[in-house]
């Protein structure tokens, strides 16, 4: 019985041996993302950009094999909470990418800070996102120059002097949005003429739309995400609205197409990212690799979430080990660092880049623009 235990503690020693050389052996990265639920395409999206950028730049870092860890926050800041404790007590990940969405990112950032892992989200937009956080981060720009960049191309670009203005105010991202939208575009000596709001969800938005065509606007802002906005569009024209409908970076996935359909072309939105034209050579070859792999153009989701991926890697290997005290202070000294979709300097947790306005045309999304910021 003595050599029977003793085996048995033997073995047991040798397979947390080498449990822990394997754990030593592997560098852990989360992946916090929206796989299933309201907004799943962006996650979707991510997530495609994230394992390409990791097919391009190699499996390794320090030496040591990545290992991507995916948990499905089912687009709910709920779920995003709970995946980011499991991500960084359970699977014990040096940094974290995701969620997409503002909301879900502003329900972890609390919990990134107390534990000391950074988080970047690859598109979460909305200030407050990073605001006195230390740990968090974004590939992405912001809400505050988005709005004025979109505020600036209907005056000037579409001669838009009077607008509405259609919101869900289910989501901190689109609320923001609009309320940033509304401020330049009167800075700008425009008109808001009507503001409406919608909910996550919601099938039927003739009675803000009857305000909204009543009020007679030149253009109407839809600060949305694309199941929203296209619906919204649909019923837009079939209620007879002929004016011109700008969106923003929630309506750049191939949903606003499918769901909307002819009700979206002619459509404007800003977006993150040309992806038709690279700027940089990874981005060419991320381009080229993901037309080669799907047949079709990559979308700025897709771009960015490689982005994300990239600054993490980048970040650990200046950073010289796997703590993720020190992965964070990298990050944050991130400067000129080559990317999918362009240069990145970090600051204070920003990534300070120009804001792309892009347009439905025949079902696909065009570049119009670029609007520096």
């Amino acid at each position: 019985m003595k050599k029977v235990l003793g085996l048995i503690l033997v073995l047991a020693l040798l397979s947390l041996s080498f449990g822990v050389a394997l754990a030593q052996d592997t560098v852990k990265i989360g992946a916090n993302l929206e796989m299933t639920g309201a907004v799943a395409a962006y996650g979707q999206m991510v997530w495609e950009g994230v394992n390409l950028a990791k097919e391009i730049s190699g499996d390794q870092v320090l030496g040591k094999n990545i290992e991507l860890v995916l948990v499905d926050n089912k687009s709910d800041r709920v779920e995003s909470a709970n995946a980011a404790n499991r991500l960084i007590d359970y699977e014990k990940v040096v940094a974290m990418i995701g969620p997409a969405i503002s909301g879900s990112m502003l329900a972890i950032g609390p919990i990134c800070d107390e534990k000391q892992v950074p988080v970047i989200s690859a598109s979460a937009t909305n200030p407050l996102v990073t605001q006195d956080r230390k740990f968090v981060f974004r590939a992405c720009f912001r809400d505050d120059d988005q709005a004025a960049a979109a505020a600036q191309f209907a005056i000037e670009e579409l001669a838009a002097q009077t607008a509405a203005v259609l919101s869900d105010i289910a989501q901190d991202y689109c609320v923001a949005l609009g309320n940033f939208f509304k401020e330049a575009f009167e800075e700008r000596g425009g008109q808001i003429v009507s503001d409406q709001y919608c909910k996550t969800g919601d099938q039927d938005f003739s009675a803000q739309l009857t305000t909204i065509i009543n009020s007679n606007p030149d253009v109407l802002y839809l600060p949305n995400y694309y199941t929203e906005a296209a619906l919204i569009c649909s019923q837009a024209r079939d209620l007879g609205f002929e004016g011109m409908i700008l969106g923003a970076d929630g309506a750049d996935a191939p949903e606003l197409v499918s769901i909307g359909e002819e009700a979206v072309e002619g459509v404007y939105f800003t977006a993150h990212a040309d992806t038709a034209h690279a700027i940089t050579e990874i981005g060419e070859q991320f381009f080229s690799l993901y037309r080669e792999k799907h047949g079709r153009e990559p979308s700025a989701f897709e771009a960015l979430g490689a982005d994300a991926y990239l600054i993490i890697i980048d970040a650990i290997k200046r950073a010289g080990e796997l703590d993720p005290v020190k992965i964070r202070d990298a990050m944050e000294d991130t400067e000129n660092l080559e990317v999918v979709t362009g240069i990145v300097t970090i600051e204070n947790g920003d990534n300070k880049k120009p804001i792309v306005v892009k347009q439905v045309q025949g079902g696909e999304f065009v570049f119009v623009t670029t609007i520096e910021y």
